[in-house]
């Protein structure tokens, strides 16, 4: 009888370690499928907080160019406007870039298993953020729309400005030769030299006269600036001054070949009286 019990008890401890081991297999394959599905859920988690990130850093972007174009203080210059166009369509592009993986993303959440009622919140957020910005890149279109208008009108008063400056100039410089012409007449005179019998086929002297009549040969006369003009050599050991000029305001000098040569001492003085200097040598 004691033998049959114990080959009961045998028996039944060996069933149970059957069993054991079964369910040790069993909770090792579903701990595996826990561990596959997990790891599968972390590396689409990673995924969707890449993509996450790279939505944000593109609104960060977004938020330095915004801070580089400055309307308010107007565009002085296409340079200036220039600028601002290119950091207008470069927000213009971040955004078009956003919405597209914001799109993606969102299609990404609806087929995934993992639910999250915080990456859902999340993305609301930049649906909103995304709205946002496209109203204030549409509102500094607009703004720079009514800037290039003014930027025109800026460019079309420069010109006729310009214009101004060039009739203006070229009035000054007719003006300025008109001057100076008057001036170079105002500072001009004419001097001849010559013995008596020469004065005379000139008709620069007629009958002890001279220069008595207006018909005396003009081209004899040799053109000379006061200002700068003042001596004249006469080539000649005797001279006189035939026309009127004051005491004082000049003197004859012989040169080192004994040759006369006058020297105008006071100009305004010496041509005070005639602009027309004849004299006769000997």
């Amino acid at each position: 009888m004691k033998k049959v019990v114990l080959f009961s008890l045998c028996v039944a401890a060996l069933a149970s370690c059957d069993n054991g081991a079964q369910n040790k297999s069993a909770l090792q394959a579903q701990n595996d499928s826990l561990m596959i599905e997990l790891s599968t859920r972390n590396a689409e988690l990673d995924e969707i907080m890449g993509a996450f990130n790279e939505i944000q850093e593109g609104f960060r972007e977004i938020n330095e160019a915004e801070n580089r174009v400055n309307l308010n203080g107007g565009i002085e210059n296409q340079s200036a406007a220039s600028k601002v166009k290119d950091d207008i369509r470069f927000i213009s592009e971040k955004l078009k870039s956003n919405r597209e993986q914001i799109a993606a993303l969102e299609k990404q959440l609806k087929n995934s298993k993992y639910r999250s009622a915080q990456l859902k919140k999340a993305l609301q957020n930049l649906n909103k953020e995304l709205a946002e910005k496209q109203q204030q890149i549409e509102t500094l279109q607009a703004e720079l729309a009514s800037k290039n208008i003014r930027i025109a009108e800026l460019d079309e008063a420069v010109v006729g400005l310009n214009k101004n400056v060039e009739d203006l100039t070229a009035e000054n410089e007719a003006k300025a030769k008109t001057v100076a012409s008057q001036d170079k007449a105002l500072n001009t005179a004419w001097y001849v030299f010559g013995t008596k019998s020469e004065l005379k086929d000139q008709k620069i002297l007629q009958k002890g006269d001279v220069l008595k009549n207006g018909d005396f040969n003009k081209d004899y006369f040799t053109k000379i600036d006061i200002r700068t003009d003042k001596e004249i050599k006469l080539y000649s050991k005797r001279a006189e001054l035939l026309t009127t000029h004051p005491e004082g305001s000049y003197e004859l000098v012989k040169d080192d070949k004994n040759q006369l040569v006058l020297k105008i001492k006071n100009p305004n003085a010496f041509w005070s009286v005639s602009r027309y200097l004849v004299i006769q040598v000997r």
